[in-house]
Order: structure tokens, then C-alpha cells, then sequence
């Protein structure tokens, strides 16, 4: 089956369908009970990102159970980092760490190897193709630069990434090459991804929501506009979709000043920005994962709403951040079944 075919590669050519396709973010994660029982099998969180047998298992789980419209990578916005020895490490109940870099490091900085390094993941990107639905979408993904710089320089996340934005401010010429570096081989891994059979690859801004005007153009947008250049300069009929979560207003040029052939929005996108948004291509989004676990009146009133704002045009149905793991499997199952239903359109 062609590209073409599959239903979130029309969304990302511009095309509107009813109902829209479907896929979460997480959606392979801990409120599936097959997840936990794999994960544990794994040994330690990185060790599950690159094993291919326990990166295919997981990723498949949620294809299995809801027949998503697409399957993302099972892996970590932080393997750029551990591929460039910083001493990545997952710890249960703290989150990631890391050796926290400073302006030597920066210097010191050497990705020659880090393709090489992650061939265990692109060996599952390989893999999945071959073992996927042919009509299910196949996704890679990355974490961008500022948002892989802010854990690489505080060494753990941060409420408001305050270490990150500190060090930009006192050391500005470090810190853009810090953000060169990482959008040069953050590119040459997503194009990795897509020769490995990766259909679209997705970059994850997570912490774009605590810049500035300013600083969003300089740490947010160039560095995501440079990677998609550098994509699509050497795979020209490649798909990208840019989330920048809790951008705002400032997505009103996000789009254009990235080149991007979707967007991502988080769930504190007004449906009436969303909408105007979408009418310059497709969008993705914007679900409250909290309605996921609340389920009942709440998570059907929110599908619809959605649905009834933004299913008149191209739309990728999404949450708005990754699911919990306090969200109970059968409202998934219902959420899929809402929104194929085209209860809100």
C-alpha cells in the first residue's frame, strides 16, 4: 500500500476526511497493562528504547488494541543525548537525568557517532514497517533542540526550564551552537527514520511554552526551520509535523516561519484559533488527556467539540499532550469509537 493511501498521509497532502484519523501521543505507555509487562521484561527504561524485539512489542500494543491510523516509534526525545555520552539515565519516580553540560561541554561536543549509536532504533523503525497493517501511517520522531537543550544543561526537567533560559541569556554563542549542534543531527536522524520506512516524522517542542516572543523565534522556530530545511533538501516528499506545546499566539507564524506540513496543538489551542490555523493546512490535536481519564460526559463533549470545530478540515485527531498513565484503556477504546463514529461532525 502506498503512502497515499494511508489516511494520515492524505491529512498531511492537505486532504480533509470523515471521519479524521486518529492516533495518540503516549499511546504506547503505561495504562496498558501489556506495556507494563514488557517494560518490566526490558530492565531499564533505555534499555527497552533499544532493544528492537521489546520496541516493536510496545508499539505495536495499542495498533493491536484500537487499530490506531498510525504507529509512532517507540523511543525517547533523549537518545540524541546518551548518544553523545551525556550519561543519560532514567530513574523511577525522578524522571530523566543527565550529566548536566556547561560551555566546555559544549565545545567538547562530538556527534560523529551518533547515527551510529542509534542503529538498534532504526532497526526497529525497520522492522515495524515490515510487521505494520500496510494502511497504518508509520512515524518517527525527535525531540527538538531547545526543548533536548533544556534537559542537557539543567540535567532533569525543570517547571520552567529557568537553568536553560539563564544559560542562553549569560552565554549566548554557546548556547546557539549548542542548538546548531543539535538541529544538524537531530536532521540527519529523522532522514535516518525515513529511510528506514518511517512515512512522517514528527519533532516535539515540549517546553516551547515558556519562551518569550523573542526567544521563541531564536531558540524555537530557526533551530525546528533548520532541521525541516535540511530534511527536506535531501528527502523532498517528506512529511513533518511540528508541535510546539504551549506556543500560543506565537503558532500564528509557526507554520510558515518552519515550513512544517502540520502542526501540532496542545489542548489550550481555542478551537476558533485551531480553526483559523487550519485554514492555511493541516493541524493535529487537541484533545484534554485529563477528559481521557475522566471519561464519561467529559470525554465525549470534548471529541465533539473538536469534531464539530475542526473536522471540516484537514485534522488529525490527537490529544493535546501524551496520554497518562492514569487513563483507563476503555475510554481509549471509546474515544477511537467517538471519533470514527463522526459523533461531532
Amino acid at each position: 500500500m502506498s503512502e497515499m493511501q494511508r489516511r494520515i498521509m492524505r491529512v498531511l497532502e492537505g486532504e480533509t476526511l470523515a471521519p479524521p484519523p486518529i492516533w495518540l501521543m503516549r499511546q504506547a505507555g503505561r495504562y496498558l497493562p501489556e506495556y507494563r509487562q514488557t517494560r518490566a521484561q526490558a530492565g531499564s527504561f533505555l534499555d527497552l528504547c533499544y532493544s528492537p524485539d521489546h520496541a516493536v512489542e510496545v508499539t505495536l500494543q495499542p495498533i493491536r488494541r484500537y487499530g490506531f491510523d498510525a504507529a509512532i516509534l517507540f523511543s525517547d526525545i533523549l537518545v540524541i543525548p546518551d548518544a553523545m555520552k551525556r550519561n543519560v539515565r532514567f530513574t523511577e519516580g525522578h524522571g530523566p537525568e543527565m550529566d548536566p553540560i556547561d560551555v566546555a561541554g559544549i565545545d567538547a561536543l562530538d556527534p560523529t557517532n551518533v547515527i551510529d549509536y542509534l542503529k538498534p532504533v532504526l532497526e526497529t523503525v525497520r522492522r515495524l514497517r515490515d510487521e505494520l497493517p500496510g494502511e497504518t501511517t508509520l512515524l518517527g520522531f525527535c525531540g527538538a533542540p531547545w526543548t533536548v537543550a533544556t534537559y542537557m544543561i539543567a540535567g532533569h526537567g525543570t517547571p520552567d526550564q529557568a537553568p536553560a533560559r539563564l544559560f542562553a541569556y549569560r552565554n549566548p554563542k554557546a548556547f546557539e551552537k549548542l542548538l546548531m549542534v543539535l538541529a544538524e543531527i537531530s536532521a540527519d536522524y529523522l532522514v535516518a527514520q525515513i529511510d528506514a520506512g518511517a512515512d512522517a516524522v514528527q519533532i516535539f517542542d515540549s517546553w516551547a511554552g515558556v519562551l518569550g516572543e523573542h526567544e521563541f523565534e531564536a531558540f524555537a522556530v530557526r533551530p525546528v526551520a533548520r532541521m525541516i530545511a535540511s530534511i527536506k533538501s535531501r528527502r523532498p516528499k517528506a512529511r513533518v509535523i511540528a508541535f510546539a506545546k504551549g506556543a500560543g499566539y506565537l503558532l500564528k507564524n509557526y507554520r510558515q516561519a518552519t515550513n512544517a506540513d502540520a502542526i501540532g496543538l496542545d489542548w489550550s489551542v481555542p478551537l476558533d484559533f485551531a480553526a483559523e490555523l487550519q485554514k492555511e493546512g493541516p493541524i493535529q490535536g487537541n484533545l484534554d488527556p485529563m477528559r481521557v481519564v475522566a471519561g464519561g460526559a467529559s470525554l465525549t463533549e470534548g471529541i465533539d467539540r473538536i469534531l464539530q470545530s475542526l473536522g471540516n478540515g484537514p485534522l488529525i485527531f490527537n490529544l493535546g499532550h501524551g496520554i497518562t498513565p492514569q487513563a483507563d484503556p476503555e475510554n481509549v477504546r471509546l474515544l477511537v469509537e467517538r471519533v470514527r463514529g463522526g459523533k461531532g461532525l
